[in-house]
């Protein structure tokens, strides 16, 4: 892949609309777009021109508003012109093979956000968001990314790193000068130094927790006993009257499932057959796969009745516990029913505890790092083991100065750290 030649691609999603844009990018951006256009006046960077774009024979193919964005001010820091055109495909299509036929390549998947962080427009963070940003599925997520690809990680490690190369520079000082009696720092001095680096590197690692769930998302199964509310509960969590809900035991013979948000984090909410021996081949069924869901779920509803809690409740309250994560919920408590030990009281008829129950489920996928989520949070696992890397770093330079190791061991460790955070971003 050339990084120095031009490029161009619609940058609109495939189908028909009111406006397709096509971006070009490079150094012969704008030449190419006066030879494909024909203009109303000169193109000025930032100011967008009407024009005509045409076809081989001059002739006027779409009316169209070109803006020209001359480097380094532009998404790329190259010259770039972008086309507004009618949404039609046709239309869009004649653009780019015009603009192909003027020295343009087709530019590769993701080649304008590449070119934007080759050049120093954006660090990698800010490139991996925009991608979260386009498949973002709740304004939550959508504001986050927003946050990453303004360069909030950058910001948040830009004090951290300038303290470590403080502390990297008093050390290479007291190396390179021993013979002038150039003081160093005593061992409480340099913990002094070194402690809030590593707390504020540990703070934003632990955002991890929070950040992975909401960028990913995450399966939440509801299972129960037959009449415990199950279909209820999720109709009330997904604010939609979606599964059926009757007074007749087994109602749910089969999985039926919705993406909700939750706390802004898209949960996949799975209603499941109530769990019973089956009277019936078709019951039967659906409750083996409502065991299946329980087991592919990140998180395990359990749904008890408030009012009858019976032996089977336990074995499902077990059988969910040795899978994993999971929550119990005790419905129908308008009915006068109380909630056991570790249970959750809620009415999926009236509301009660719903709202409860939601800040019980985020709690549950993610116990650290919601503190962070109006601030830098890490959302994927490049990130995470990037800072892991200089977490480790951090805490052998710890150890380095307890046990008074040689500055010169102690600076590798340093270098290790800085070089985490410098993979981060």
């Amino acid at each position: 892949m050339d990084l120095s030649d031009t490029i161009v691609a619609i940058a609109t999603p495939p189908g028909r609309g009111g406006i397709g844009v096509i971006r070009i990018s490079g150094p012969r951006s704008k030449p190419i777009a006066e030879a494909i256009l024909h203009l109303s006046r000169e193109l000025r960077s930032w100011q967008p021109t009407r024009a005509d774009l045409l076809n081989e024979q001059t002739q006027a193919v779409d009316d169209v508003i070109v803006t020209y964005f001359a480097g380094p001010r532009s998404y790329t820091a190259e010259d770039v012109v972008e086309i507004a055109c009618h949404g039609s495909p046709v239309v869009l299509r004649h653009g780019v093979a015009e603009a192909l036929k003027q020295g343009a390549r087709a530019a590769e998947p993701g080649e304008f956000t590449l070119r934007a962080f080759v050049n120093g427009r954006i660090d990698l963070p800010q490139a991996e968001a925009v991608r979260d940003l386009i498949d973002a599925t709740t304004l939550h997520q959508a504001r986050v990314a927003a946050q990453q690809a303004s360069g909030s990680v950058a910001r948040r490690l830009q004090p951290v790193k300038a303290q470590l190369l403080e502390l990297i520079a008093l050390l290479e000082a007291g190396i390179d000068f021993a013979e002038d009696d150039i003081s160093v720092a005593t061992q409480g001095q340099l913990r002094a130094r070194l402690d809030p680096i590593a707390a504020d590197v540990n703070r934003l690692a632990r955002s991890f927790s929070y950040g992975h769930v909401l960028r990913e998302g995450f399966t939440l199964a509801i299972i129960g006993r037959p009449n415990v509310g199950k279909s209820s509960l999720f109709n009330r969590l997904l604010e939609q009257d979606r599964a059926i809900v009757t007074p007749v035991a087994g109602t749910t013979r089969d999985l039926v499932s919705e993406v909700v948000a939750i706390e802004g984090i898209p949960v996949r909410l799975v209603d499941t057959a109530g769990i019973r021996t089956g009277e019936d081949l078709v019951e039967s069924l659906g409750i083996e796969r409502s065991l299946s869901a329980m087991a592919d779920a990140d998180v395990t509803l359990v749904v008890v009745d408030a009012n009858h809690i019976e032996e089977q409740d336990q074995e499902l309250i077990d059988k969910a516990g040795a899978q994993g994560l999971h929550l119990i919920v005790a419905n129908k408590v308008d009915q006068g029913g109380k909630a056991g030990p570790d249970m959750l009281p809620v009415s999926a008829l009236t509301g009660q505890g719903i709202d409860e129950l939601r800040e019980a489920i985020v709690r549950a996928v993610a116990p650290d790092g919601v503190v962070e989520q109006n601030g830098a949070i890490i959302t994927n696992l490049r990130q995470q083991n990037a800072l892991s890397n200089a977490q480790s770093a951090l805490s052998q330079a710890h150890t380095a100065i307890v046990e008074n190791i040689p500055h010169e061991m102690l600076l590798l460790d340093l270098y290790d750290a800085l070089g985490g955070l410098d993979e981060l971003t």
